[in-house]
């Protein structure tokens, strides 16, 4: 065999095997062709047949939708029928009115044109009616009304003159019963006495001789005396009388006991004094506790701390005008007590703010603010009811009351000051008061004279009767004791008596 046929035959082979693979490889693309459609086919219908199903529940949807609307559709109608048809009735209705109102205005139109007739007429009679009166009482319209409004004015004045007078003396017997009685009470169950303090205190000696000791040599006793005690120890030619001189009640006292120790004693000198001195210092301020105590017991305010006890029985030594402020607390409690039992107030609170009223007085000289201010932050520091420190705060009204109870304290302090001989009172600041009395009443307009008496509890004023009538005379009253009460400080009450007499004189001969 040739080369060349060898070589067609080869060429034949690969001519033959590709055409061979091609109608295979195109056999097999045919069939995973088709394999390919049914699965498609089979994917449309199945997508056709979920379509067709969403399609029907749609419609379903849609239908109940369209009924739903339907029947929402019918009410509403139905809604819009009744409410034309209710319309057309209140149309109708207020039609009706309407006419009816109509012929209402056109009756009054008619009976406002008859008033106005009748009010032409009736002007007209008036006009004749005054020109009758005029000519009669001779007096024009203007004049006749001046002389009515005067008789009315004088007529209402005499009036409420006389209604004011029977009022005040019916009020003013009533409430002088009442007060007398809630005060002879208050007072009848409890009467202190009072001790008057100086700034100095005396102590008698057994002889003059004392003198001299007391001094030491080269004054070494009385120098160490006066630094301990912190008094001055006054000594001259008096005999048998040595005077200690302190603003501090409580360092006198202490220094008239350490003295009266010393002399007893008989051994004076400056350890001596030293020591005497301070065992008089802690028995002191056992007798302060003890009168605290005393105190507290006597009002029967046992509820009080020991620290407040204290403070309360340093006021011992403490005065107020020449008045033990103690005794004086004690009294006020006493009788604020008194005074809440009668008025059915709580006796316990007034007990208790009439007690502690004053007890910013015990610390007054140490801390800043007025003795009530110091007394209501002690009060507070020491946790006292709020209703007690209320019912003390207003007893020199530096404070509204909030309470009667707070009244009640206050009555019950100027009754316990203004008690005759309760307290001092310079002849110099007495004599200035009456005068200041006087001239406040004097500065009134249509004063003549005024004249205090009773010792500055009552004062009487003479008015000129030309200026002053009965009523103005009253006011005149009430102003003064106003003017008083702003310019003058004065324990209990002034009385102001004002005096109108019109004398007529006339001789027969």
């Amino acid at each position: 065999m040739t080369y060349q046929t060898i070589l067609a035959v080869g060429l034949l082979g690969v001519v033959l095997g590709s055409i061979l693979g091609y109608f295979a490889r195109a056999t097999i693309l045919r069939r995973r062709q088709g394999t390919i459609e049914q699965n498609l086919k089979k994917k449309i219908e199945n997508a056709k047949a979920e379509a067709e199903k969403i399609i029907n529940k749609a419609h379903l949807r849609a239908n109940q939708i369209i009924r739903h609307a339907r029947k929402e559709e019918s009410e509403r109608r139905k809604e819009i029928l009744e409410a034309e048809k209710f319309l057309t009735k209140r149309e109708k209705i207020l039609q009706a009115k309407i006419a009816a109102t109509a012929r209402k205005e056109k009756e009054l139109q008619e009976k406002e044109g008859e008033l106005e007739k009748l009010k032409t007429e009736y002007e007209k009679k008036i006009e004749e009616e005054k020109k009758k009166l005029e000519k009669v009482a001779r007096l024009t319209e203007k004049e006749a009304k001046r002389e009515l409004i005067q008789r009315m004015e004088e007529t209402a004045k005499k009036e409420l003159l006389e209604k004011i007078r029977r009022l005040e003396e019916e009020g003013k017997k009533e409430l002088e019963e009442r007060a007398q009685k809630i005060l002879a009470n208050a007072i009848q169950k409890y009467a202190l006495s009072q001790a008057q303090e100086t700034t100095v205190t005396t102590v008698t000696l057994p002889s003059d001789k004392v003198k001299g000791r007391i001094i030491g040599k080269e004054g070494r006793n009385i120098k160490t005396f006066e630094k301990l005690t912190g008094v001055e120890v006054v000594i001259d030619d008096t005999p048998e009388v040595v005077v200690l001189s302190s603003f501090s009640p409580i360092r006198r006292y202490v220094a008239k006991l350490a003295l009266e120790r010393l002399i007893e004693d008989g051994r004076i000198q400056p350890a001596r004094i030293e020591e005497i001195v301070r065992k008089t210092e802690e028995d002191v301020k056992e007798e302060i506790r003890k009168a605290g105590e005393a105190a507290a017991y006597d009002t029967g305010v046992i509820d009080l701390p020991p620290k407040l006890i204290e403070l309360l029985g340093r006021l011992k030594f403490r005065t107020s005008f020449g008045q033990n402020v103690l005794l004086h607390s004690i009294e006020v409690a006493h009788l604020a007590g008194a005074i809440a039992a009668e008025l059915g107030a709580n006796v316990k609170v007034a007990k208790k703010a009439g007690l502690l009223h004053d007890i910013g007085k015990a610390l007054d000289q140490q801390v800043e603010g007025s003795h009530t201010q110091i007394g209501m932050k002690i009060l507070e520091k020491f946790g006292i009811e709020k209703e007690v420190i209320d019912a003390m705060k207003s007893h020199h009204e530096e404070y509204p009351y909030e309470s009667i109870e707070a009244q009640i304290v206050q009555a019950a302090d100027q009754i316990s000051g203004a008690r005759p001989g309760a307290r001092k009172d310079t002849l110099e600041n007495y004599l200035k008061r009456l005068e200041d009395l006087e001239n406040i009443a004097l500065s009134f307009k249509g004063v003549e004279k005024a004249y205090a008496i009773q010792a500055g509890r009552e004062i009487r004023v003479f008015v000129n009767p030309e200026e002053i009538d009965d009523y103005q005379a009253y006011k005149l009253a009430q102003e003064i004791a106003q003017r008083i009460r702003e310019e003058l400080n004065y324990p209990g009450e002034i009385k102001v008596v004002v005096i109108r007499e019109k004398r007529v004189i006339e001789y027969a001969r």
